[in-house]
């Protein structure tokens, strides 16, 4: 199933690397208060060793990070790291961030997050600033 899921998302990556204009197009709507404007997707696949050269498994790295605009313009972004065979005891364990962002200036946005992950014993909402350089 690994090989797969592995195949699939290289199959995607491939047909995204020779397409010019991306796979997810903008959308607006004719009145400019609806929207949606893709900033980056990305998949990335790893094989995973620790210092000593131990194997640990393999990783799928998805990042979507998309603007949508209802009357004020928003960013969510999306960010899940799934591991296979990574940590020890744990056969199949994730880390996932799913954020809004408000941008205030082009130097300073507000923004709210939920963590979720096998690696702590409850989820976490995050609420915080953002100052971009």
């Amino acid at each position: 199933m690994r090989q797969l899921v592995l195949l699939v998302c290289m199959g995607i990556l491939m047909t995204a690397a020779s397409s010019r204009a991306g796979i997810i197009p903008t959308w607006e709507s004719p009145s400019k208060k609806l929207g949606f404007y893709p900033i980056t997707n990305e998949i990335s696949l790893y094989k995973s060793y620790d210092d000593g050269g131990r194997d640990r498994g393999q990783t799928v790295q998805i990042i979507s990070i998309n603007s949508i605009k209802l009357l004020t313009t928003f960013t969510i972004e999306f960010t899940g790291d799934f591991n296979y065979d990574y940590t020890p005891g744990l056969s199949n364990d994730h880390y996932m961030e799913l954020g809004v962002v408000k941008h205030i200036t082009n130097f300073f946005s507000l923004n709210v997050q939920r963590v979720m992950t096998t690696f702590g014993d409850r989820h976490v909402n995050q609420y915080g600033v953002r100052f971009s350089f």
